[in-house]
Formats: C-alpha cells, structure tokens, sequence
C-alpha cells in the first residue's frame, strides 16, 4: 500500500526542540507551530524574562519552557541545552538568533561587526558542536538553520550580514556530508523581508510582500517533520533567485535594479529601525 503524505511526516510529539531567539519574532512563532505540533519546547532568548513569557503564551508551564541565553557565549549555550536535556534529547535545534544592522560597511563599527559574525555565524557553529555529541549517540536529530535570501544574493546596505548569513549557508552544506553518517539532518531556512521588528523600515522588492513570522515558523515546522536542506519562504523567491542567477551577470544586475531589490538595504526607513538599530547595537 503506498505511504500518504502524512506517514511520511515525522512525529514531534514529545520531542524536546530547542530555539535560539526564541522569544520575539520568528522564533517565537515557530515556538508556537512546534508547541501545536506536541513538542516539548525550550525557548532561549538574551532576556530571562522574555523567554519566560514567550515560552508560558506559546505553551503555558507543561509544553514550553523558556531560558536566559548568550548565544556568543559558549558557558550560557552549553548550560541552557543541559538545561533542554532535563526534558530528554534534543531532537531538533533551530539556530534561530540574529541580529541585522544596516548602513554602509564604512560606518559601521568594528563592535558592530564582530556583533552581527558572532550572533549569525559563530552562534549557529557553537550550537551544532555542542549538540552534536547527544545526537551522535542517540543516531538522530536535526539541526535547522534560519539563514536569509541575502545568505544566497548579497546586497549594498547590509554587506556583513549577507556575509555571516553566506557562511550559514556554506558551514550547513559541509554539515550534510559530516552529519548524515551519523543520522543527524542539517536545513536551511531562507526568508526574504519578514514582517518583524529586524525587517522594520526595510521594503521588498517589486513584486514581492513581506512574509511574516508565522509562515517562517511554519516553513520550519514542515521542515522539521519532512527534512531537506533548502527551504526559501515564500516558495516564489526560490526560482526568482535561480533564474537570475543562470543570466549573466549584467543581464541579472539590471534585472535586480528594475526590481529594486539592489536597494533594498539601502533605501530603508531609518525612523521605522531606529528603535531596532538601538537595541540590536546594544
């Protein structure tokens, strides 16, 4: 008898899934898409007080729990997965905690860029390493990086971030060929502008709406239940991005300008960030 769709799917229930910046944003609507789904959800986020809540709105005290973390700090990851593991193995770690200031690379700061490699890139390698023994010996698990469409297409205006957002991408496609011997699944999620306090004041291209929290959080949700390495949310941006990418190089750099997707970053609305910005730098 052929398999539905649905005996394909992996079950989640009871699975302890673990969520960097979980508290805001898409972490916190993919922390409720997986809290529907029956899992066992840790959320963690700089601020204790904000991952409590967000952990008690998605699942109350039984389904979610929610933990201070330092995402470039190794002690605060490594002590809140010990923290996770009280509940079982983590099954699924979503890298999740970004940061994306913008501006032109010769004014932003030297801390500031440090900031955006260790919160994006560095994080996401700290995370997999320290998960990686557990899963090892269990012979499962999954480890779902939240990457960016600017992880694929850089642009002007946010030149560090594309560039941490680049090396997700490349460090989760060497995961593959580590991880896969061992039964552990490596994904990628690429969203385009999301509708969330990181993307305020930032416009998507022409053509294209800003997607929100909750479609991100369901594109992972769906990945986790059915792993394959790349996702792009919405589905669309997917074959823009590979069609412009066959042309050359003139012919794409003039379809990216009538599309206005090589200003995005730049043209944006700076009193729309400015609350953002503020945060984001401290």
């Amino acid at each position: 008898m052929n398999r539905t769709r649905t005996d394909r799917q992996r079950d989640l229930r009871g699975k302890v899934v673990v969520i960097t910046g979980g508290g805001r944003g898409i972490g916190l609507a993919t922390a409720g898409r997986f809290a529907d789904a029956g899992a066992r959800v840790v959320v963690g986020d700089l601020d204790a007080d904000v991952a409590a809540r967000a952990a008690r709105a998605v699942g109350g005290t039984h389904r979610a729990h929610g933990h201070a973390l330092d995402v470039t700090d190794r002690a605060s990851f490594a002590a809140f997965l010990e923290r996770a593991g009280e509940h079982g193995p983590v099954e699924v770690l979503v890298n999740n905690a970004g940061i994306m200031p913008l501006g032109p690379l010769g004014e932003q700061s030297e801390e500031s860029i440090d900031r955006v490699l260790d919160v994006n890139l560095r994080a996401v390698i700290t995370g997999t390493r320290l998960v990686l023994p557990s899963m090892a010996a269990h012979g499962r698990g999954h480890v779902i990086n939240v990457a960016s469409a600017v992880g694929r297409v850089g642009m002007a205006g946010g030149a560090v971030y594309s560039a941490s957002k680049f090396g997700v991408v490349g460090f989760s496609e060497a995961m593959v060929g580590e991880l896969a011997p061992l039964g552990i699944d490596v994904s990628c999620v690429l969203p385009t502008v999301v509708a969330t306090e990181l993307g305020a004041g930032v416009s998507p291209a022409r053509g294209m709406r800003p997607c929100t929290p909750e479609q991100v959080g369901e594109a992972i949700l769906g990945v986790a239940r059915e792993p394959r390495f790349e996702t792009w949310v919405p589905g669309y941006a997917k074959a823009i991005f590979h069609t412009s990418n066959a042309l050359p190089r003139r012919a794409r750099d003039l379809l990216s300008h009538l599309m206005h997707a090589d200003s995005s970053l730049t043209d944006v609305d700076t009193r729309a960030r400015a609350a953002y910005e503020d945060r984001a730098a401290r």
